[in-house]
């Protein structure tokens, strides 16, 4: 609650939240939950939703017994059902399954955060389901606004839905703009332009590929993609920070968030990833977050604000590490970067085909059906494809079409050889 001064403080007889974890077997879901079991008196999971990982979602249902569990692939709810049965559970959780699930669990009536923390466009749909159910998102899943962002900001205004970031470079900046003089107007993450805001500098570690030289690009294998250096990632997203497309998938994430436009959204290498990001104000002062790289940070700040929960969290000591380096990234080496300025300011349907073709490269890579190189490539193609295509005002369905088309369109052009 506020006091006379409009200070928050903290009521002296504290609710326990109530999440819906969505996709709670991946990294974003298992470390949501493991603070949940950290703060237990802050926090209770209503409902969880989960692929194919079954093994360990019934250890999830088992440890939080939550209300509603969603399967994405409505086959394995009979499996699901009997492991859950041999487990003797004091109370069974309904059991549902496929999108009309994943959605249900996303609205589900008790919960008063939503976690989205699904990989990818599949959590589109229950995130939309979520805001238009009012409930708050600690937003893990870029893809949502990336792809989505004109339907998605007018549904967060219609139901006034809050949405605050949990991937810690748009955490970043959402905590330091908590500390302007317009954190009414920056705190809810809607689009609305912040007054005095100037800049916003998107820090990136460098991916697996920072300390290679551009050439050297042609020899990179699937092991050496998914060597990150700093992060613990799930595969893709550590492609994604390789090929650097993670950080011009932020960058559009940026714009829709927080109302500023690509000329002032800028990308810098910084190898040690303790700067998560920074903000530049109007009379030129520029405010960063900083600690080390852990996930759990951005997430509890969203599982928490406004406020600020102790923990036995390691400290960050700067005499420690000595120094702090920064660069500017070289478009040779991360020609998705380009794209995805390129793909941002097209506007309109573009970043989603942007994403949807980012995600089946990535696919075909890992399948190690293409090369590494071959990524920016088919997602060029896709997006000049694309280009008479556009639709500058899209409804969700219109998203929902262009994902399918270009993901089919990868699927196709990958089988034909590539231009050099």
């Amino acid at each position: 609650m506020a006091n006379s001064m409009g200070d928050w403080v903290p009521s002296k007889a504290v609710a326990v939240k109530a999440l819906s974890v969505l996709g709670s077997t991946g990294s974003i879901g298992t470390q949501t939950l493991e603070i949940v079991e950290e703060f237990p008196e802050r926090f209770r999971v209503v409902a969880l939703t989960a692929g194919r990982n079954l093994a360990l979602l019934c250890k999830q249902v088992q440890r939080h017994q939550p209300e509603v569990v969603a399967l994405a692939d409505p086959a394995l709810l009979s499996e699901l059902r009997e492991r859950l049965q041999a487990l003797n559970l004091p109370r069974c959780p309904e059991l549902v399954a496929g999108n009309e699930g994943l959605c249900q669990a996303a609205a589900w009536s008790s919960a008063d955060l939503v976690v989205t923390g699904i990989v990818g466009c599949a959590g589109l749909l229950p995130t939309l389901a979520a805001i238009e159910a009012g409930k708050d998102l600690a937003l893990a899943n870029k893809e949502t606004l990336i792809a989505a962002g004109p339907v998605v900001l007018p549904a967060l205004e219609r139901s006034g839905s809050r949405l605050l970031p949990a991937d810690s470079e748009h955490s970043a900046i959402f905590q330091c703009l908590q500390g302007t003089p317009w954190a009414d107007t920056a705190r809810l993450s809607t689009g609305v332009p912040t007054p005095g805001l100037r800049r916003i500098q998107l820090t990136a570690s460098g991916g697996a590929f920072r300390d290679w030289a551009a050439a050297d690009l042609a020899k990179a294998t699937v092991a050496d993609a998914t060597s990150h250096p700093n992060w613990s990632m799930g595969r893709k997203i550590t492609v994604d920070s390789a090929s650097l497309m993670n950080k011009g998938l932020e960058v559009i994430e940026a714009h829709y968030l927080y109302g500023v436009d690509y000329d002032h959204i800028e990308i810098v290498i910084h190898p040690q990833s303790i700067i998560h990001s920074m903000v530049e104000l109007a009379d030129s002062s520029v405010l960063a977050q900083l600690g080390w790289p852990d996930m759990k940070l951005p997430i509890l700040y969203c599982l928490s604000w406004p406020e600020r929960l102790e923990t036995p969290w390691r400290r960050l000591d700067l005499t420690e590490l000595g120094q702090l380096t920064f660069r500017a990234p070289d478009p040779a080496k991360y020609p998705c970067m380009d794209l995805a300025y390129s793909a941002g300011r097209a506007g309109g349907t573009m970043p989603a085909v942007l994403n949807a073709a980012n995600e089946q490269a990535v696919a075909l890579f890992l399948e190690e059906r293409i090369h590494f190189l071959d990524i920016p490539k088919l997602i060029e193609a896709a997006c000049d494809r694309h280009r008479n295509d556009l639709k500058a005002q899209p409804s969700l369905d219109d998203v929902l079409a262009v994902d399918q088309w270009a993901r089919r369109f990868v699927r196709d052009t990958s089988s034909v050889p590539l231009a050099a």
